[in-house]
């Protein structure tokens, strides 16, 4: 994959710091994610198109997901390059209640940062970004346009993280 100039694009690698950014969601309210990192991990999942048959599936099997997802204490949040008024429309029409932010303009700077915006296309491939309260990406996958993810890999990255930030419990044996 290759951005404007031609010079190949990084996705950033688990252990990699997440990109930062504030974006409007579906309803025009600023989602910054760095302030949502204070609150517990979130999931990043970018999705090329609002309304096409794959990005629904997906956005409606997380969805399905979110109790789950709360439940380890991770928050989702979609990113297309739809505009707002589009998003909000399908988020009305799809019943989804999880923040879906739009990188519209700059047209796909966040997917960008990401390494997951298609030049050619003017969309985001499908990429999921599962990252910890302290931005560093502990978990992601990256499918091309035409492969739907395994939604239930999202919640298996998601409760492998929660266990992680549980302390184990203490060995009795240990402290004699």
């Amino acid at each position: 994959m290759t951005g404007d100039g031609g010079l190949p694009v990084q996705v950033p690698l688990v252990g990699a710091s997440a990109p930062t950014f504030t974006l409007s969601d579906q309803h025009g309210t600023p989602f910054g994610l760095t302030e949502q990192l204070s609150q517990g991990p979130v999931f990043v999942v970018f999705y090329p198109f609002a309304f096409s048959g794959t990005c629904t599936g997906e956005l409606t099997g997380l969805l399905d997901l979110d109790d789950q997802m709360r439940a380890t204490g991770v928050q989702v949040v979609g990113i297309s390059c739809d505009a707002l008024f589009a998003l909000r429309a399908f988020s009305d029409a799809s019943s989804i209640g999880f923040p879906l932010l739009s990188d519209f303009w700059p047209h796909g700077a966040v997917a960008s940062a990401y390494g997951v915006f298609d030049t050619e296309r003017g969309c985001s491939r499908r990429g999921s970004f599962l990252i910890d309260r302290d931005a560093t990406i502990a978990w992601s996958v990256l499918n091309e346009l035409s492969e739907a993810r395994n939604i239930a890999d999202h919640l298996t990255a998601a409760a492998a993280l929660a266990d992680r930030s549980v302390p184990a419990p203490a060995d009795p044996a240990a402290t004699r």
